[in-house]
Formats: C-alpha cells, sequence, structure tokens
C-alpha cells in the first residue's frame, strides 16, 4: 500500500514575484494612500514596529507629524526604566558573544505601571497619535492604562496570534471582551493563515498584523521552524478580509508586518492584497531610531529563548529621507512613499484597494536578471 504523503503548497516571497505595469498611467502625485484604523485616518499607511530600537516617544511624535503611525511597546525598556537610554547605550555597545544574556536580563525587569502612563501622555503631549503595544500576557493588565493616559489604539502582538489559545490559566485574554471593553481601536498580531485571520475578524478587532518570523531580527523561523513568506501570507489573510467583509459588512484593514528591505518590498506587500504596512529594520537605520544604529527583536517572552537577534544596521539617513526622500542612497531604501506613488501611477491606479486588483507574476529572476554590474559591485 503506497503510504499517504503530505502535500506541500508553494509559498512566495517578496523577492519571487514582480509587479506588472497597468494599461494606463497616472500622475503619482495624484494617487490617494490613505489608511484607516477604526476612524482614525493616516495619510501614510506605514507603521513603525512596536520594537526598542524602532519607536520612543520622539519617533512616535516624528512619525505622527508626517503622517504615518509609530507604535510604543509596552513590555519594552521604556516601561521598565526611568532612564531607558542608558539602558539602549548598554545594548548597543554590548560585544556581540554578551548581548544575548544581557537583552534576557533587560527584559526581566518588572513593567513599572506609572511610566506606561508617562509615556503615552509624552506623546500625546507631543501632538502625536498614540498606539501601544503589548503581549496577550499582559493585555488585560496594560490596557486600562493605556486607556486611562488617552492612548489613541492597543496593539495586542505576539509570535503567533490566534483567535483560540489553550492555557492552563482559568481565563485567558478573549479578544471578543478585550474589544468590548475598549472604547479604543484594536488591532491585533500577528498572522498568516486565512482561516486564523478569519477567525480574528470575527472577535471585533480593527486591524490584523500580518507576518511570523520575516523581520531582519527575528529569529522565529530558525528558532521554532515556523513562518509563512509575506506574499504569500499577505494575500491569504487579504482573502480572508474580502471573505469577512461579504459576511459581516465591515472591512478589517490587514498590516504586512515584517521582511521589507526596500520601496520594491512594500510595493509587492500592496499589491498582495495589504491594506499598510509595519516596518522595522530601515526606520532602526534613521537617525532619530533609538537604537543607535543597532536592531533587536522583542516578540518571544520566553526567559530561555532568544528575543531576537541583535544586528548592526548603521545610520543611513533621517526619518523624513526614508519616507519622502530625497534619497542618498540607490537600494531603495528611501523615499518610500515615493516608491509607493511611484508604482500607483505606473499600474495606473489612484487608491489603495485599487492597488490590490493589479496583476502579479511569479518571476524569480526579478532582483537579477541584467543586474550583474550591480551584484559584482555589492561584492
Amino acid at each position: 500500500m503506497t503510504p499517504k504523503i503530505k502535500e506541500l503548497r508553494r509559498s512566495y516571497g517578496f523577492d519571487e514575484v514582480a509587479i506588472v505595469p497597468g494599461d494606463i498611467t497616472i500622475n503619482p502625485e495624484q494617487t490617494n494612500i490613505d489608511f484607516k484604523v477604526g476612524n482614525i485616518t493616516f495619510t501614510v499607511p506605514i507603521l513603525a514596529a512596536a520594537m526598542d530600537a524602532v519607536t520612543d516617544v520622539n519617533f512616535a511624535i516624528l512619525m505622527s507629524k508626517l503622517g504615518g503611525l509609530a507604535v510604543l511597546n509596552l513590555d519594552g525598556v521604556q516601561t521598565r526604566y526611568d532612564n531607558p537610554q542608558e539602558i539602549l547605550a548598554e545594548i548597543a555597545r554590548t560585544p556581540a558573544d554578551k548581548v544575548t544574556a544581557l537583552l534576557q536580563k533587560v527584559y526581566s525587569e518588572p513593567i513599572k505601571d506609572n511610566l506606561v502612563g508617562e509615556r503615552i501622555r509624552a506623546i500625546k503631549k507631543g501632538g502625536g497619535t498614540c498606539a501601544v503595544s503589548a503581549a496577550p500576557a499582559s493585555a488585560k493588565r496594560l490596557a486600562p492604562l493605556a486607556v486611562e493616559a488617552k492612548a489613541d489604539i492597543f496593539v495586542v502582538q505576539a509570535t503567533v496570534t490566534t483567535a483560540r489559545h489553550v492555557s492552563k490559566s482559568y481565563r485567558g485574554l478573549i479578544f471578543a471582551e478585550l474589544c468590548q471593553s475598549l472604547p479604543i481601536p484594536v488591532v491585533v498580531g500577528n498572522c498568516v493563515s486565512y482561516s486564523a485571520c478569519l477567525e480574528l475578524m470575527r472577535t471585533g478587532i480593527a486591524g490584523i498584523l500580518i507576518g511570523v518570523g520575516p523581520g531582519a531580527a527575528c529569529t522565529s523561523r530558525e528558532v521554532l521552524g515556523i513562518g509563512v513568506p509575506q506574499i504569500t501570507a499577505t494575500m491569504d489573510c487579504a482573502a480572508a478580509r474580502d471573505a469577512y467583509l461579504k459576511e459581516s459588512g465591515r472591512y478589517v484593514p490587514i498590516i504586512t508586518d515584517g521582511g521589507f528591505r526596500k520601496g520594491g518590498d512594500l510595493c509587492k506587500a500592496f499589491v498582495a492584497g495589504a491594506d499598510a504596512v509595519m516596518i522595522g529594520s530601515i526606520f532602526a537605520q534613521t537617525r532619530e531610531a533609538p537604537g543607535l544604529g543597532y536592531h533587536w527583536g522583542m516578540a518571544h517572552p520566553h526567559p530561555a529563548l532568544p528575543r531576537g537577534t541583535r544586528i548592526k544596521v548603521g545610520t543611513t539617513g533621517t526619518l523624513q529621507q526614508i519616507l519622502f526622500g530625497p534619497t542618498s542612497v540607490t537600494d531603495g531604501s528611501q523615499n518610500l512613499v515615493g516608491a509607493l506613488r511611484t508604482a500607483m501611477g505606473v499600474c495606473g491606479v489612484t487608491t489603495i484597494p485599487e492597488m490590490h486588483h493589479v496583476e502579479m507574476i511569479v518571476a524569480p529572476a526579478i532582483t537579477t536578471e541584467g543586474k550583474s554590474w550591480q551584484l559584482s559591485s555589492c561584492r
């Protein structure tokens, strides 16, 4: 008898696909890239990751003023230490062979309730829209503090998030109850499958983060072996979003989170179905980033597993340059908004929802075809 073999489905990442130009072109300045969470509208559909090397109070204020949104991690150093700048500097200067142990030690310090309110109020005082993030284990405790301090959006984020979680706890985090109890939009993540995404949307959430392990500083794929390449994950979850819209009449935006290296990746995510994107390592390279040219993962809470490797990303420009240019590099990591608007113009679409219907093809040679001189110059 022939044994039944498990079938594997082919999946695709950013470097394996390409966007097909449209039959007409549009002036990039005529495109509308607005993005909405709950009743809050952003003119730039880009979020800065809830990571200590990316978002602090000052970065959140600046990102908001530029039209996007930065998410402050309430499980990070900003709420564990009165002097987070000193801790961040210590992480940056610690030798590579000792930094994992240091990170485990740094994040073992208890979260201080008073600092949660202080950081949120500082962002609001600076004129920023305030989004904050918490792990599922601390969400029920931190959410009321965030609401009291007038946060605008609450994010619940873990390596993998589902609507049903089995635990020894008598009563764990129930998203439907959390959404009903909070007067602000709740965004959750991370998710990569159609079925899990659909179930999460049915709980009443206002947005969902897509991606497991693609980030430059994430180690989930190496340590745990889990993840789905971002193009396929985005397409599957976009299908769930569309199915839920037909089912309920409610549109829940999906936010592709992680794995971006250049503007082309960002554009491909929107064609795959993303309503917005969340970026970490590219923003960690900005002069305003608190990581001082370094970046590290934070999602996994296990005390004996790495929280993500620390990588040196350097400093390449200002946040203004990264988002709007003028670009000083040729690798596509600056002027992300310009890249998106230009791609939309070339595809002949004026809005992000129209971008979802643009043709995309499997094209593994897209980054190497005819680029022998560029590739050799990088060696």
